[in-house]
């Protein structure tokens, strides 16, 4: 009973701050007290995709792309990780799905891990691996940012649960458990449902990664997925980079039958910043898009071909970016329905290509302080959005391990 009058009191103070800004909807500047509440946060953002931005921007080399600097083309570098306040980071190990049954999967999957592995040496000063939720306090602690590794699609494995293990003895410590395509072993929310969700196979995926310690990521998967991943986890399940459905409607993003479930098992949705996925009117715009670079790929065009149609289809059809305050929005959602406890940071930094006004790159993150600030959200609850849910979640899968 105690939770139901939790939820309706949250309801009706999202109702009231909600009516109260939705006319303030312009640029937020960022006050002093803002930043010092900011400042003061265990800053942990659940998914960004520099990894492969370093492969194919700069062939994996960092003297030709380096971070220390500022860098134009990338959403993301060390001096504006700083400015926003950045205390811990996934850094995703995605590898396309088309390498799915190549054989090439897991063995791209590795190089990307070296490839963090190498940026962690290169930046010691910034950077250090984190291996456990206490190693991401005491890393923030000493002035650095937390590095951690996340696995993003299950293709990675090959269908091998001693390649999950391998993955996880270097250092991965969630799994995305499919990306955009449906495998062998578990059903994409953005491609045909061939599975009925999880395989037997799949369930096996999820509970040997409960037996490693090993945070189950629900993003990118079907809605049946999405339930039988919760029903079969004895462990916290986590979105690592997903929003709410009910605000736009696109299938990477998290119904509300699903968000009333996440307190089951404690689990936590990390907020998507890409536009596609946030703002209503840019949904159909990415669908579309989805549709063409796909049906290309099925025509057999190589990857410079299809990138060259999709650019110009682009270039015809602008995707509308919408404004901080649409992810505010997600946000006030989330909480509302789930609880928000149960809402992170996961921004998909430099693995989208269009941003709202407002959270352009990792130099932003204080103006979701701010805005939440000004939608009533207290300095606790602030607390556990930008870090401490995740926090807590973590610890939990690591309390599961055997």
């Amino acid at each position: 009973m105690t939770r139901v009058f939790q939820l309706l009191a949250f309801a009706l103070l999202s109702a009231f701050t909600f009516s109260a800004h939705a006319e303030e909807r312009g640029p937020i500047e960022v006050s002093e007290e803002a930043l010092q509440l900011h400042n003061s946060c265990l800053l942990i953002d659940g998914h960004n995709d520099l990894p492969w931005e370093i492969r194919t921007k700069g062939s994996s080399n960092f003297t030709k792309l380096d971070i220390s600097r500022p860098q134009p083309s990338l959403q993301t570098d060390l001096p504006r990780a700083r400015e926003g306040g950045l205390k811990a980071q996934f850094w995703s190990v995605w590898v396309p799905a088309e390498l799915d049954g190549t054989g090439k999967a897991f063995s791209t999957t590795l190089e990307q891990i070296e490839l963090v592995r190498l940026m962690l040496d290169r930046y010691p000063d910034d950077l250090e691996f984190a291996d456990t939720a206490d190693d991401i306090e005491r890393i923030a602690g000493e002035g650095k940012i937390a590095s951690l590794i996340g696995v993003e699609g299950g293709h990675c494995i090959e269908e091998s649960l001693g390649s999950l293990r391998k993955l996880h003895e270097l250092g991965a410590r969630y799994m995305t458990l499919t990306h955009g395509d449906t495998i062998s072993w578990a059903d994409s929310g953005t491609d045909e449902e061939r599975n009925g969700g999880l395989t037997e196979f799949g369930r096996g995926v999820v509970s040997e990664m409960n037996r490693l310690g090993m945070m189950v990521d629900i993003s990118h998967v079907s809605v049946q997925v999405m339930h039988q991943a919760i029903d079969t986890s004895s462990a916290p399940i986590i979105f690592s980079h997903s929003s709410s459905r009910a605000v736009a409607d696109h299938p990477r993003n998290v119904p509300d039958d699903v968000l009333r479930r996440l307190p089951e098992k404690d689990g936590v949705v990390m907020v998507n910043f890409f536009s596609a996925f946030v703002v209503p009117a840019a949904v159909e715009n990415y669908a579309t898009l989805f549709k063409l670079r796909r049906k290309l790929r099925e025509e057999g065009l190589d990857e410079g071909a299809v990138s060259s149609r999709v650019a110009e289809w682009r270039a015809k059809n602008r995707m509308p970016k919408g404004t901080i305050h649409d992810l505010l929005d997600h946000i006030d959602h989330i909480a509302e329905v789930a609880g928000v406890e149960h809402v992170g940071i996961g921004s998909d930094f430099d693995g989208v290509s269009v941003l709202p006004e407002g959270l352009e790159d990792v130099a932003c993150y204080p103006r979701i302080t701010q805005g939440m600030l000004d939608r009533g959200y207290t300095p606790d609850q602030i607390r556990g959005v930008l870090g401490g849910n995740l926090l807590r979640v973590m610890r939990k899968a690591e309390a599961v391990r055997e």
